[in-house]
């Protein structure tokens, strides 16, 4: 029992001993990395992937509940532009 002591004892010991060779420059690093972005990129593109996605599962099969229908309908008047 004792030897699983000193092994956890050793353990810890590296660890503290790991976190205070760090420089505050790394901190500081380390701490903006984990902080959210504040502003978030998006991509404008001309096809819409679900309908894209969706068009071709349609091809293959037929849809059973037509969950879609009612998206695929805005997303194709979206396309043509206001009706």
């Amino acid at each position: 029992m004792s030897e699983d002591r000193e092994k956890l004892e050793k353990e810890l010991s590296e660890m503290l001993s790991d976190v205070e060779e760090k420089s505050e420059k790394e901190r500081l690093e380390e701490t903006r990395k984990s902080l959210p972005h504040k502003y978030e990129i998006r991509v404008q593109t001309e096809l819409d992937p679900i309908v894209e996605e969706t068009l071709k599962y349609r091809s293959m099969a037929k849809e059973i509940d037509g969950r879609y229908d009612n998206y695929l309908k805005k997303a194709v008047r979206d396309d043509k532009g206001p009706e």
